[in-house]
């Protein structure tokens, strides 16, 4: 095989479609011309790949483009019925599944609640018994009889830390009694998992800031730190150094010494006063009595911000209030020191607690971060909402097969093959996150002329 600076002609045509795809997935549909410009190939690289794709499914025409006295341009996109993505979020309360096509539409959902709470409801046979369930009912839902012939990939958010390890992926979940959890082994092992399928796993705050960078509120932003805030509270930071993400356990930086007990064991963790099951501990402890009973956060949480803020407009309870006003505090703290450490240009909130709570005090955690930060990071950054919803996470974690099937040029994995190094590190970064099809990307001239 014939060698260009260390490299084969075979990884130069790799990377040569592994640029179109992306030009056309973040910024399509475009033209061959246009398409030359912003992937930078020769117009004859990109005829050459262009050809390929098109024959095999990857890409396809999109309608035309109109020229003042020429020929008209065809305009060129991914083929969105191509391949299918399983996203995966074990969150605090539940296992989520969902199936997506290449535009990261969802074709399928399934949801398995964990009951209870503590480790118990982490039990890992458990989890990983949902997480396959999850998929077979997806892959049926689908229509194709369960089939996983059309399936790029699996990705998975988990909370904890993440080690990728030659004998596969380990989960270090302090919060939830996983000690080096072998899950990848796990899954595999059931044979209820085709071996062709790859299987990425990866930190749930992670995955939640890779679909905001590439779809939502992250998407152009060179520093951003995105934020997930549910039962307890974790962090991706994405920055010039970083540009791939990272995940970082800032839900166990210390706020108070010798302060409350956290989940991890810990004293004084900021998980302990702004975590969703800290908050409403801390309510009961003050005489706060949810309706909803004691099991299900979310319903909970609800209840809480119905005291503090009656629908009526009536009086709202003052306890309730003052927990959230002190939440906000903690909060505002917490993310002061993201902004003096990373300097983000923005900050997004979001996971399940964050998007419920955000409306009602998101002005006042903007306040205190502000308050307690540097002038001039605090001055230069922007925190607001996530875009993407709750689920966000499934978002994220089927975008991690999708980043490795660009990385492999628009080809399936090989049956039997390993799955490569998480997809983030390996193919588009944090920074490429241009308007994807997804999020709905701002219309340009040459979009409104006879695309179909």
């Amino acid at each position: 095989m014939a060698r260009t600076s260390g490299r084969t002609v075979r990884d130069l045509r790799r990377e040569n479609r592994t640029a179109v795809l992306q030009r056309l997935y973040f910024d399509g549909p475009m033209s061959r011309v246009a398409l030359g410009s912003a992937a930078g190939l020769s117009s004859g690289s990109v005829s050459n790949v262009v050809a390929e794709l098109l024959a095999e499914g990857v890409v396809e025409e999109a309608g035309s483009l109109g020229a003042d006295g020429g020929r008209p341009r065809t305009l060129l996109r991914v083929t969105a019925g191509h391949g299918r993505l399983i996203g995966v979020d074990v969150g605090e309360t539940r296992v989520r599944v969902e199936l997506f096509d290449l535009s990261m539409s969802e074709l399928a959902g399934a949801e398995r609640p964990l009951s209870g709470h503590g480790t118990r409801s982490y039990d890992v046979a458990v989890v990983a018994g949902h997480i396959l369930d999850g998929i077979e009912e997806v892959l049926r839902a689908s229509g194709d009889g369960g089939g996983s012939g059309g399936l790029l990939g699996v990705g998975v958010g988990v909370p904890g830390i993440v080690e990728h390890t030659d004998d596969g992926t380990l989960v270090h979940g302090q919060t939830i009694g996983w000690d080096a959890v072998p899950l990848e082994r796990l899954l595999r092992g059931s044979g209820r998992l085709p071996a062709h399928v790859p299987l990425f796993i990866d930190n749930g705050a992670k995955t939640l800031g890779q679909a905001e960078m590439w779809f939502g509120g992250g998407r152009g932003a060179h520093n951003a730190v995105v934020v997930l805030f549910g039962s307890g509270v974790g962090a991706c930071v994405v920055t010039d150094e970083v540009e791939h993400g990272r995940a970082v356990e800032w839900g166990h930086l210390t706020v108070r010494v010798r302060g409350r007990r956290c989940r991890c064991g810990a004293r004084g963790c900021l998980e302990a006063y702004a975590g969703a099951e800290a908050l409403l501990a801390r309510w009961r402890e003050a005489g706060g009595r949810p309706t909803s009973g004691t099991d299900d956060e979310e319903a909970a949480l609800t209840d809480l911000l119905r005291a503090a803020q009656p629908p009526d407009g009536g009086e709202g309870d003052p306890v309730a209030a003052r927990v959230l006003a002190e939440t906000a505090e903690y909060l505002g703290a917490g993310l002061s020191d993201l902004i003096n450490l990373f300097q983000p240009e923005r900050i997004l909130v979001g996971g399940w607690a964050g998007l419920r709570l955000g409306p009602r005090f998101l002005e006042s955690v903007r306040a205190h971060a502000h308050a307690h930060a540097l002038r001039h990071p605090a001055g230069r950054v922007g925190i607001a909402l996530g875009r993407l919803g709750p689920d966000a996470v499934t978002v994220g974690a089927a975008v991690l097969p999708l980043a490795a099937f660009f990385a492999r040029g628009g080809h399936r994995a090989p049956a039997g093959s390993p799955a490569p190094a998480p997809a983030w590190r390996t193919a588009l970064g944090g920074r490429l996150a241009g308007a994807g099809q997804r999020a709905g990307r701002e219309e340009r001239p040459e979009d409104r002329t006879g695309v179909s």
